[in-house]
């Protein structure tokens, strides 16, 4: 895999859960078994109707909408509870439209819930910082072994659960 062919979900999931970006690189993938990704699925379809959803890039990356007149792609999420995962993955599609020479763009994460909007840019750092996290990816997908558990609060929430503590 290309250092840019990675998805919004895995470098969303590097953030929050190596075991989780592993198991799901893996194509073991159990979001279709959770209810909190089902809730954050219908957040996302409910809100901002009137935008046009669900872009897809080379069968890569998925933008939830793009707001054309501003430049400015959004991501809608249902919490904050892994904000700093949810900036990652905006400021890794930001670099990725770069790498494909869109500049110019900024991003916006939406979160409709709460009635609140957290802006988005990507700094030369945040690129520097993505070559190093997508190389760090590369390296754990290359693993025979499976990273080791994190024992977090959200990890009962977690559609992966069963393969940490049953």
């Amino acid at each position: 895999m290309n250092k840019t062919e990675y998805t919004g979900t895995q470098v969303n999931y590097y953030f929050v859960c190596k075991r989780k970006l592993w198991l799901f690189s893996k194509h073991i993938q159990m979001e279709h078994t959770s209810d909190t990704v089902k809730l954050g699925k219908l957040t996302g379809e409910e809100s901002y109707k009137r935008e046009n959803k669900e872009v897809q890039l080379d069968d890569t990356i998925a933008i939830d909408f793009l707001e054309m007149r501003n430049n400015k792609i959004h991501e809608v999420k249902k919490s904050r509870a892994v904000e700093q995962a949810h900036i990652w993955q905006v400021k890794y599609y930001l670099y990725f439209l770069k790498q494909k020479g869109m500049n110019g763009i900024t991003g916006e994460i939406n979160y409709p819930l709460l009635r609140k909007t957290l802006p988005v840019t990507l700094t030369a750092e945040d690129e520097n910082e993505i070559e190093r996290i997508l190389a760090d990816i590369a390296f754990i997908l290359s693993s025979e072994k499976m990273p080791d558990m994190i024992n977090q609060k959200f990890c009962r929430k977690c559609s992966y659960y069963g393969f940490c503590w049953v």
